[in-house]
């Protein structure tokens, strides 16, 4: 598997973040969704990548800079048939090897409250996440669990 730096413009990756976002909608009420669509995502202050296997995209995450020292992680996703399988755990460690590299002293996250996001949480969990308030333009929802750590 490779991490690449993607700019968002292929037919799969575009297709994959349409399931992820599908998805979301579907376990999580609207007005607490806080995943973002391809426009959402072609902004300057994101840096996204995907994870391949050979020709075929496995996984996905980003970091969206908050300001000079914090920045959050968005839009990491697996690939239903890959879940389970280290993906998650290499682009994580990826992305905090690159916010280190950035210069961001904290990144910080939302995730689901409910079963359907335990796997996320316990991964989080393991890189050293621990659960805070609400950050950035965030306010506190049932719906929404809150993880951050200093780099």
């Amino acid at each position: 598997m490779k991490i690449v730096l993607d700019d968002l413009s292929g037919p799969e990756i575009a297709g994959f973040l349409d399931e992820h976002v599908q998805e979301m909608r579907s376990i999580t009420p609207l007005e607490s969704k806080h995943a973002l669509d391809l426009d959402g995502l072609r902004k300057p202050e994101i840096t996204f990548w995907s994870v391949m296997d050979g020709d075929s995209l496995v996984g996905c995450g980003a970091i969206k800079r908050l300001d000079a020292g914090h920045a959050e992680v968005k839009s990491m996703r697996t690939a239903p048939a890959r879940k389970r399988s280290g993906t998650a755990s290499l682009l994580l460690e990826h992305i905090i090897t690159e916010a280190r590299r950035m210069g961001f002293t904290r990144l910080s996250l939302e995730t689901g409250a409910s079963e359907f996001f335990l796997p996320a949480r316990k991964l989080y969990e393991k890189f050293g996440f621990d659960y805070c308030e609400p950050f950035a333009d965030y306010r506190p929802d049932p719906y929404s669990v809150f993880m951050t750590r200093t780099l």
